[in-house]
C-alpha cells in the first residue's frame, strides 16, 4: 500500500485509492475501474446518499433493489445492536435455533401466499435460488422420480451469482468465456419481452407462442425429466421485463399439469416493490410451490435470504422421518439478520409502505412514460417502483445503438453530476427507489433523467451517431 495513505483518518482521495488498489468489485470492468476507480459513498439517510467529499445524491436505484425502508433508521440500528449484544450468533444446524429466527420464519409463513409455511434462511438471493434448485431434485427423488431434476429458466433471466444460480440464469453479459457454467440439466426458454416480440405478432399471440414453446420443450425433453421451472415475476436485471398478460399464470398451469415445481424468484419483487408482500399471487395470479427472497427482507441493513416452500414439499421430504436434508449455511437463521428482518417488516406495516409504493409507484409510471417522446427513448416499462428506460437508435425499427455509444452510462454519469443515481445496464437505465419515495422525489427523478437523455442525444448526434 502507498505509504502516503493514512489508514486511521483517510482523506476522500485516500479512500478512492485504497479501493482502487485493493478491491475486486462484483462485475468489475477492469480497464475503466483501473483508470477511474469507484464512487466512495460515506453516508445514507432515507433515499439520499452522500459521497466521501460531501456531495448528495438521490438513490433511485435503492442500493441494489433493496433499501426499501430507506437508510439511517435509528430503530433498525437499535434493533440490530440490541440483538448483537444479547445473542450475536447461534447456529441453526439440525436441532438448534434462536428466537429471532423462529419468529421471522413464522412471520414469513403468515405473509406468504397459500401453504408456503416452511422457511430455510440463507445468506442472500443467490443462495436462496441455489437451495431452491437443490430442493427440486430432493423433492422429486423423495416422490420416486429421481430423474426428474432438470430446471427450466428463461433467456435474460438473472438468478444470482453462485455457480449453480448463475448457470440457471442467462442474462447477456453474465456468461463470460473465462468462467465455466453448468450446462446439463438446465434449459432456457425465450425471454417474454413484449417490446421485442416478433414483428406482426400481437401481445396475445406472443403469449400463446411462449406457452407453446414451453409445452414443446416438455414434449422434447420429457416431463419425466423436468422437475422445476424458475421465473422472476418481472425479470429485473435482465431488463425490467413485464411479461404478456396471463403469461405467468398459463406457465404455472403447464407446470401443474406435468408435476413441475414452480419457483418464483421474488428476490426483487417481494417486500413491497410492486405494492405487495409477494407479487406472484397478488399481481400475477400464480400460487408458487417455492418463493426465493432476499434484498427487501431486511432492506439491505443486514444480508439475509430465504427460501419459502410449501407444506406439500415439506411433507414429501419428511415422510418416513429418516432422511437428512444436507443443505444450509453457517449463517442460516443468523439472529442479528433475523432481528433486522422482523424490525423491517414492523416498520413497513406501521408506515403502510406497501400502500405508498402502490400510490407513488403509479405516479412514477405516469411521469416516466412521458420520456417515450424523447428521440433516444424506445421503451419505458416496468411496474410501480421497478422501472427502466430503454434507449434505441431508431424508434420504428427498435435498433439498438452501437456499444461504442455507451449511452446508458453517459446518461447515468450526467444524472450523477446533477445529484441522481440511476443504474446503467446495457442500453437501459434502471430505477428501483426506496418505498418511502414521494411524488416530489419522482418529479426530480423524471426531470433530471429527461435533461440527461436530451444532452446525451445531442452529444451523440454531434459525434456522428445516427438517431431515428
Amino acid at each position: 500500500m502507498t505509504a502516503s495513505l493514512a489508514l486511521n483518518s483517510p482523506s476522500p482521495d485516500d479512500l478512492w485509492e485504497m479501493d482502487r488498489s485493493h478491491s475486486l468489485h462484483p462485475w468489475t470492468n477492469f480497464g475503466p475501474f483501473e483508470r477511474e476507480g469507484a464512487l466512495v459513498i460515506s453516508r445514507g439517510d432515507g433515499a439520499w446518499l452522500w459521497d466521501a467529499e460531501g456531495r448528495r445524491y438521490f438513490d433511485a436505484v435503492g442500493g441494489l433493489w433493496c433499501t426499501n425502508i430507506g437508510l439511517g433508521r435509528r430503530e433498525m440500528a437499535e434493533a440490530i445492536g440490541a440483538q448483537a449484544e444479547r445473542l450475536a450468533f447461534s447456529n441453526t444446524f439440525v436441532d438448534m435455533t434462536n428466537d429471532p429466527s423462529a419468529r421471522l420464519a413464522a412471520k414469513l409463513a403468515a405473509l406468504a401466499p397459500g401453504d408456503l409455511n416452511r422457511v430455510m434462511f440463507t445468506t442472500g438471493g443467490s443462495t436462496a435460488v441455489d437451495t431452491a434448485v437443490r430442493t427440486v431434485a430432493y423433492y422429486q427423488t423423495c416422490m420416486g422420480r429421481p430423474d426428474k431434476t432438470d430446471i427450466v429458466a428463461r433467456d435474460y433471466s438473472y438468478h444470482g451469482s453462485t455457480y449453480l444460480a448463475q448457470s440457471v440464469g442467462k442474462r447477456p453479459g453474465d456468461r463470460v468465456p473465462e468462467f465455466r457454467y453448468k450446462e446439463t440439466g438446465i434449459h432456457h426458454l425465450s425471454v417474454p419481452n413484449p417490446y421485442r416480440r416478433p414483428e406482426g405478432m400481437s401481445e396475445a399471440e406472443f403469449c400463446d407462442w411462449l406457452v407453446a414453446e414451453f409445452e414443446a420443450l416438455i414434449d422434447r425433453v420429457g416431463a419425466e425429466r423436468i422437475g422445476g421451472f424458475i421465473a422472476e415475476p418481472i425479470q429485473a436485471s435482465g431488463g425490467v421485463i413485464v411479461p404478456p398478460e396471463g403469461y405467468l399464470r398459463r406457465m404455472w398451469q403447464v407446470c401443474q399439469r406435468h408435476d413441475i415445481l414452480f419457483i418464483a424468484d421474488e428476490v426483487v419483487t417481494a417486500f413491497g416493490r410492486l405494492g405487495h408482500w409477494f407479487a406472484s399471487l397478488d399481481e400475477f395470479g400464480v400460487q408458487p410451490d417455492m418463493i426465493c427472497t432476499a434484498k427487501g427482507l431486511t432492506s439491505g441493513y443486514v444480508p439475509l435470504g430465504a427460501l419459502i416452500l410449501s407444506d406439500r414439499i415439506w411433507d414429501a421430504m419428511a415422510e418416513g422421518g429418516t432422511r437428512w436434508f444436507t443443505a444450509g449455511f453457517t449463517y442460516s437463521g443468523h439472529p442479528v439478520a433475523c432481528a433486522a428482518g422482523l424490525k423491517n417488516i414492523e416498520i413497513m406495516e406501521r408506515e403502510d409502505l406497501l400502500g405508498n409504493a402502490a400510490r407513488v409507484g403509479a405516479y412514477f409510471e405516469t411521469r416516466l412514460a412521458g420520456l417515450k417522446d424523447l428521440p433516444l427513448v424506445g421503451d419505458v416499462r416496468g411496474r410501480k417502483l421497478m422501472l427502466c428506460v430503454e434507449c434505441v437508435a431508431d424508434k420504428d425499427s427498435k435498433t439498438l445503438l452501437m456499444d461504442a455509444a455507451n449511452e446508458s452510462k453517459r446518461i447515468s454519469n450526467l444524472c450523477e453530476g446533477m445529484g441522481l443515481i440511476v443504474r446503467p445496464i446495457g442500453h437501459l437505465n434502471v430505477m428501483s427507489p426506496p418505498l418511502i419515495i414521494t411524488e416530489s422525489d419522482v418529479d426530480f427523478v423524471a426531470e433530471t433523467l429527461e435533461k440527461a437523455i436530451r444532452q446525451v442525444a445531442d452529444d451523440l448526434v454531434r459525434e456522428g451517431f445516427a438517431l431515428g
